[in-house]
């Protein structure tokens, strides 16, 4: 069973030159690298899957109150734009307010689905959408409480492996693990 991990923050976050887009290229790139690791397990370890961007730069995350110092939103910008680049991150809508942070592909999200079916004799039983997302039985699984629409994702991708099959009726969603 998964469990929420301890977290903490990592040195460079105590560090001011953190919070500002470094000039020097090379040591941009290595503070880019930095951020994204960083955002990658904050969200892991906080079980979270979506990054508002207006809502961002008051977050934790980007904004250490005992420095005073917050990343600009050009910078978040900049920062998700390398998340995306390398897969971890995709818009939600075209103006790139909203996006899904991966720190699991859809597959990976998927096989850990399926996985979980399987080891919990699933097969050939039909789950509901709400009892994968928020039921008893998954409230120790990393995609407990995940958002709705990646949910459907990795569904769809198990769809179209033939290790599952969605099912929708009377407005309510289900699936049915082979």
């Amino acid at each position: 069973m998964a469990s929420k991990e301890r977290f903490e923050m990592p040195w460079q976050y105590n560090f001011p030159p953190f919070f500002t887009l470094q000039p020097n290229l090379d040591t941009r790139k290595l503070q880019l690298e930095a951020w994204s690791a960083l955002i990658l397990k904050y969200f892991r370890s906080h079980r979270l899957h979506i990054i508002d961007v207006n809502e961002a730069q008051s977050s934790p995350l980007f904004h250490n109150v005992s420095l005073n110092r917050k990343l600009s939103t050009e910078t978040i910008q900049l920062i998700l734009e390398e998340l995306r680049r390398t897969g971890h991150l995709e818009w939600m809508d075209k103006q790139k307010r909203r996006g899904w942070i991966l720190w699991r592909s859809v597959d990976d999200w998927a096989k850990l689905l399926y996985r979980w079916a399987i080891d919990n004799g699933m097969s050939n039983t039909v789950c509901t959408l709400y009892d994968l997302l928020h039921g008893h039985d998954t409230a120790d699984e990393e995609f407990h409480n995940m958002d709705q629409d990646l949910m459907q994702r990795a569904l769809k991708a198990l769809e179209l492996q033939k290790k599952a099959e969605v099912i929708s009726m009377d407005g309510n969603i289900g699936v049915k693990f082979f």
